[in-house]
């Protein structure tokens, strides 16, 4: 039990209910909320103060049963379970109260105090939906409170209802299934109690009824039960009679019984006003669930925002560039040292200045992924991909944590826990960093802009969908190989449409996006510094003779060069006989054999390395790496120009490379979460797939390219 100085209430509710919502409004948080169910598939925990006492409230996943099949669905019913906390509150989705309620009778079943949140209220009077709350109330024995958790309407109403009813300790009226079953229930709670120990633990009518049903979890809870041997007698029993009479699984039978006793609560409570027409939902979904329309339908609409990304980005990108160029000539002219003009502008601006001069693309596009979650397509895509997802091997509930692996997929992984079957989820798993995270895009977006002006938005976009196409073939030979088993069937509600608010977007779009600043301004500027510490030293032996005799091939070479022409490119083959001699052009040379089949030389070896530690890192490292280029005398120069002038560089090597990035393993946070969900075999596994097939296609592409004459 928790401490009784803490208030601790869970809020429970089924998959896209509005729990978050809740939470956030009541915690005062932004977590994330979405119009498609499993958003939240980890428990989330925040405190307030009300009332002059401290209120410990757990957002739990979202499940339609305390019957635990997925990952999220066993952190829900294990921290109701095992942590008892002091009150639970039931968030119900207005608009679908008989399916909700059923979760609601299985909580009360456990005993503890419950209070209802009537969710969504506003939608259900859209909808000709009359719910008497007060009447409903009194049939089920648990106080409801109409709430509208997006806006946060009625949220200080259920807390204090909450708290009043935890101070009276008021319970719940328990459901009666019929003289029958409930003798049985009441034979098993008799045997259950004469432990204390395990009643101490467990509600014993809620262990009844979970045995009644064959719950495999409440099995394995009585297995030392002092009286185990009566509880399997009685077991027997009441499974023969309901096998006798009704001839049907005891799971099925108490499921009828608990929606007849909903069906008989909600009938007088609840009343629908004839609606006139289809609805609005109805009328789209026609359109965009139509066969033939759907999946082009989706295919564009990615493509659009591709190049949304791209039309409305450039501009604030290339402000962007001019800033931190201006800033290099600000350093340039100042009066510091050699050495800190240097890391400033080597380590820090060409560094962390490449990244965040991509913010206005990540903004862009997180703003039209978010408006798309928000008003529940994303699940509409879920469904039509679920035939096709089921051809390879996955279930269709498979593409939400794909879907979110285009922006991280730390939670991409995470979001995994939704599916029922293990060989599933580990082959989504493994699947996942095919897909371009937020921290790819800015590679994609660097060497597409640089190398393929013209078709920029064209070619990040076949990276997507390489990497689309890569996590298909990938687990169509995973599930028919190391990964064999049948696929599990897709059931899944498609949320209604809902105009997604203002606030909500651009909060999403804040969090990415400080997110990603907050990464340049500590491990990137961090990563950037190194960098330039591991490409300035040691300090190449015999540089002042190198420089003398540098300035006069220059200037042999090309007579009557202006002196300024000839100081920029003397200093700029300086720059790279240091790098050369540099721990970093140590480690390059290194690499440089088993990279050089693909066209990589040793510079992109070393960018390749911190890459494995956040992608984004790739830029920075680019960019202390190459300064400005030889034949330019003018002062801050972008990153892009530079690789442009660079004769190392074609499109050829910028596509391979791209291929590289985007199959090479993920970062190490990435790693480290497939480590937590899958074990050390599957990482093991992930970490050598991933490498060796980001050599191998890198170095087709590379071939293509020069077959094609990509110079």
């Amino acid at each position: 039990m928790q401490d009784r100085g803490v208030l601790t209430i869970a809020l429970a509710g089924n998959p896209n209910a509005g729990k978050t919502s809740i939470f956030n409004a009541l915690t005062g948080t932004h977590h994330k909320v979405g119009n498609y169910p499993g958003v939240t598939v980890e428990k989330r925990e925040g405190s307030i103060e009300f009332q002059g006492r401290t209120i410990h409230i757990v957002d739990l996943p979202g499940t339609y049963s305390l019957t635990a099949y997925a990952l999220d669905e066993v952190v829900a019913r294990d921290f109701v379970l095992n942590e008892k906390p002091d009150i639970i509150v039931d968030v119900l989705d207005s608009t679908n109260l008989e399916r909700n309620l059923y979760l609601l009778l299985q909580l009360i079943e456990l005993g503890l105090p419950v209070v209802a949140a009537l969710n969504m209220s506003d939608e259900a009077a859209e909808k000709g939906i009359v719910i008497d709350h007060t009447l409903l109330s009194k049939t089920l024995g648990v106080p409801m409170v109409p709430t509208v958790g997006s806006r946060g309407d009625g949220v200080r109403e259920l807390l204090e209802t909450t708290i009043a009813t935890f101070d009276a300790h008021t319970l719940p009226r328990m459901p009666n299934y019929g003289e029958d079953i409930e003798t049985h229930i009441a034979v098993l709670v008799e045997l259950l109690k004469e432990d204390e120990k395990f009643t101490a633990a467990y509600s014993p009518r809620w262990m009844a009824i979970k045995l009644i049903e064959k719950d495999p979890d409440a099995q394995r809870r009585i297995e030392h039960h002092a009286c185990i041997a009566k509880i399997r007698t009685a077991l027997e029993a009441a499974w023969h009679w309901i096998a006798l009479h009704y001839g049907k699984d005891p799971e099925i039978i108490m499921s009828e019984q608990r929606y007849g006793y909903i069906h008989g609560a909600v009938s007088e409570a609840i009343h629908r006003r004839r609606r006139r027409g289809i609805s609005l939902t109805e009328s789209i979904d026609r359109f965009v669930m139509h066969p033939l329309v759907g999946m082009p339908l989706f295919f564009f609409i990615i493509w659009a925002i591709f190049k949304l990304t791209f039309a409305l980005g450039e501009y604030p990108m290339v402000w962007l560039e001019q800033l931190f160029g201006n800033l290099e000539t600000i350093v340039q002219r100042s009066t510091l040292s050699a050495t800190i003009q240097d890391l400033l502008i080597n380590g820090i601006i060409h560094g962390v200045g490449g990244v965040l001069s991509f913010v206005p693309l990540i903004v862009i596009l997180f703003f039209c992924i978010s408006f798309l979650e928000d008003t529940g397509y994303i699940a509409r895509a879920a469904f039509l991909t679920d035939r096709f997802l089921r051809a390879i091997g996955l279930h269709g509930q498979s593409f939400m944590p794909l879907m979110l692996g285009f922006g991280c997929s730390v939670p991409a992984i995470m979001a995994t826990r939704t599916l029922k079957s293990p060989k599933e989820r580990i082959a989504t798993i493994l699947a996942i960093p095919f897909v371009s995270c937020g921290g790819k895009l800015p590679i994609y977006v660097l060497l597409a802009g640089t190398f393929f002006p013209n078709n920029a938005s064209t070619v990040v976009m076949l990276m997507y969908a390489t990497g689309l196409v890569l996590s298909v073939l990938s687990t169509f030979f995973l599930r028919r190989t190391v990964l064999k088993g049948e696929s599990m069937p897709f059931v899944m509600e498609l949320p209604p449409y809902r105009m997604p608010t203002l606030k909500g977007v651009l909060w999403h779009v804040w969090e990415k996006t400080w997110s990603y600043i907050r990464k340049a301004g500590t491990i990137i500027m961090a990563v950037s510094v190194l960098m330039w510490l591991i490409t300035s030293y040691p300090k190449a032996k015999g540089i002042e003779e190198f420089a003398a005799g540098a300035r006069l091939s220059v200037a042999t070479a090309q007579p009557g060069l202006d002196d300024a022409v000839i100081a920029a490119r003397v200093e700029e083959l300086v720059r790279q006989y240091q790098l050369e001699h540099s721990i970093a052009g140590r480690i390059g040379k290194i690499i440089e054999p088993v990279i050089a089949p693909i066209g990589f030389n040793w510079k992109i070896g070393v960018a390749l390395l911190p890459g494995l530690s956040a992608k984004e890192l790739v830029v920075s490292t680019l960019g202390v790496l190459y300064g400005a280029p030889v034949d330019d005398t003018s002062e801050g120069t972008s990153l892009r120009q530079s690789l442009r002038e660079a004769p190392d560089w074609s499109p050829r090597i910028a596509l391979a490379l791209m291929v590289f990035i985007l199959v090479m393993p993920p970062c190490f946070a990435s790693l480290a979460t497939i480590r937590a969900e899958a074990g050390n075999k599957w990482l093991a596994f992930q970490v050598a797939y991933s490498l060796v097939l980001a050599w191998l296609i890198s170095f087709l592409v590379s071939m293509l390219g020069r077959a094609v004459g990509m110079a």
